[in-house]
C-alpha cells in the first residue's frame, strides 16, 4: 500500500503525548511493509535531531509550517475562521493552507492508495462525500483516537476559569458539528475501545468501524525483575495535558494528605514533559517530586512500588496505563484510566480500580502491605500486555483495516451519507 499519513503533531520522540506514541508506532509498523508518506507540522519547540530521526522510520517525511499569529489579533481571526468552518479552535489554530493545496493536489494525481488522519484534528484536510471519481478519488481513514464531543461533555472542573466556562459551551457546539461531519468525509474510522466504536457508530451512522487499541514497545518497556519495596509512588504522562494535570492536582489535594498520615515516609514522583507551573508546586510539599522530561520513563517506572492513575477526564485507552503494566509495576486506577482494559471483573485481577480518595487511599494500602499482591498484579499486567497489547499487534489490525477499506471502496458509488 502506499499510505498518506496526516499527524499535525509531529509524533518524535514517541514518548511525547498519547496521540504521538500511537501516531509513531503505527507509522513506523507499517512503513516496514508498505510505502508511508507521513506529513507533520514542526513548531518552533521541534528538535533537528527529532526530525531526523523521524525521517529514518518512514518511507518519506514530509513537513509543512504552522503558523500562529500572536496577540489579540491572531486569537480573534482564529476565533472567527473557527465559526465560519464549523471546526474546534484546536484544529483551527494547526491549520496550515498550503498543506491543504498539497494534500489535493497528491490525491488528485493518485500517489497513494489511502490517506489516513492521525486524529480528528487532521479531519479538516480531507472534503466531504459523496465524491465522483473526478473528485477525491481513493478512501480515507479517520484513526480517531477519542471523541472531543465526549470529553467536552464531561463536567465542568472546578479550577475552570470563567472564560473556559464561556469558552465550554461553544466548543461543544463546535466539537459536535465538525466530528458530525466525519461520516460524510471518512470511509471507514478507527478507535481504540469499544465504548469509542459505539460513541463512532452513534455519529457516523454505516460508516465501518474498526477497533485498534493502543500497544506497548516491549522493548522500551522490559518487565522489572526486582520489587523495589519501599512506599514510593508514581505518575507518568505530559505534564502539560490539562486531564493530567487535573488528575495529579486531584489526587494531591485529597488522597496525598490521607496517605502521608498513614505512612510518613511515602514519596509521589510525577514524571513527565512540560509540567506547568501548578504542577512545579505541587513539588513544595514534602514528599513529592516533579522531574519534568526524562532519558526514560521505564526506569521511573520500575523503580516505584506503585503506579498511581487518578485520571478524571479523558476517553479511550491510555499508553500510561499499558506501559506501566507493561513494566510489571502495580497500578491503582481510575475508571478513566482503566478504560477498554480487562483488568478485572470476570478476568484475573491486573490492577486496582479506584475512584474516589477512600478507594485510592485502601487500594494503595493493600498493595504496599502485600508483597504478593504486588507480584501478582505485575505478573498478570505483564502477561496482558504481551498477549493482547503489543504494537506489532496493532500494526497488523491497522493494516488489515486499510487492506479492506481499500478493497471495499469505488468511488463510482459512494452515496450521501445521513
Amino acid at each position: 500500500m502506499r499510505i498518506l499519513m496526516l499527524s499535525s503533531t509531529v509524533p518524535y520522540p514517541p514518548g511525547y503525548g498519547g496521540t504521538e506514541v500511537r501516531t509513531f508506532y503505527l507509522a513506523q509498523g507499517l512503513s516496514r511493509h508498505h510505502a508511508v508518506t507521513l506529513v507533520t507540522q514542526p513548531t518552533p519547540l521541534t528538535l533537528p535531531g527529532d526530525l531526523a530521526m523521524l525521517r529514518q522510520q518512514v518511507t518519506t517525511l514530509a513537513l509543512f509550517p504552522r503558523l500562529d499569529e500572536a496577540g489579540w489579533r491572531g486569537w480573534l481571526g482564529r476565533y472567527g475562521t473557527a465559526l465560519r468552518q464549523g471546526a474546534p479552535l484546536n484544529v483551527v489554530y494547526r491549520y496550515e493552507r498550503s498543506l491543504h493545496d498539497w494534500v489535493n493536489a497528491q490525491v488528485m494525481r493518485r500517489q497513494f492508495d489511502i490517506v489516513t488522519c492521525e486524529h480528528g484534528v487532521n479531519a479538516i484536510y480531507v472534503p466531504p462525500q459523496p465524491r465522483g471519481p473526478h473528485d477525491w478519488p481513493i478512501p480515507t481513514v479517520l484513526n480517531a483516537h477519542s471523541f472531543a464531543t465526549n470529553t467536552l461533555r464531561e463536567p465542568s472542573s472546578s479550577r475552570e476559569t470563567w472564560r473556559d466556562r464561556l469558552r465550554r459551551p461553544l466548543s461543544r457546539s463546535l466539537a459536535t458539528r465538525y466530528e458530525r461531519r466525519f461520516a460524510q468525509q471518512f470511509s471507514r474510522l478507527v478507535v481504540t475501545t469499544a465504548e469509542d466504536a459505539a460513541q463512532g457508530q452513534a455519529l457516523c451512522h454505516g460508516v465501518p468501524v474498526s477497533v485498534v487499541a493502543n500497544g506497548v514497545d516491549l522493548t522500551q518497556f522490559p518487565r522489572r525483575t526486582v520489587d523495589p519495596g519501599g512506599r514510593d509512588l508514581v505518575f507518568v504522562g505530559a505534564m502539560d495535558a490539562d486531564h493530567n494535570q487535573e488528575a495529579m492536582r486531584w489526587f494531591v489535594a485529597t488522597v496525598w494528605p490521607l496517605l502521608r498520615q498513614r505512612y510518613r515516609d511515602m514519596t509521589l514522583t510525577i514524571v513527565g514533559d512540560r509540567p506547568t507551573p501548578s504542577i512545579l508546586a505541587l513539588a513544595q510539599q514534602p514528599g513529592i517530586q516533579v522531574t519534568g522530561r526524562v532519558a526514560a520513563v521505564v526506569d521511573w517506572l520500575q523503580a516505584a512500588t506503585v503506579c498511581v492513575l487518578p485520571l478524571q477526564t479523558g476517553f479511550g485507552i491510555k499508553n500510561k496505563t499499558l506501559e506501566a503494566l507493561a513494566a510489571g509495576v502495580p497500578v491503582v486506577g481510575s475508571d478513566r484510566a482503566l478504560e477498554g482494559l480487562p483488568v478485572d471483573g470476570v478476568h484475573p485481577c491486573c490492577a486496582l480500580r479506584a475512584n474516589t480518595s477512600d478507594e485510592f487511599l485502601e487500594a494503595i494500602a493493600r498493595l504496599l502491605d502485600d508483597a504478593d499482591l504486588r507480584h501478582t498484579l505485575a505478573k498478570r499486567g505483564r502477561s496482558l500486555i504481551v498477549q493482547h497489547y503489543t504494537w506489532g499487534q496493532m500494526v497488523r489490525a491497522y493494516s488489515e483495516a486499510l487492506q479492506h477499506t481499500i478493497a471495499e471502496f469505488s468511488p463510482h458509488n459512494q452515496t450521501p451519507r445521513r
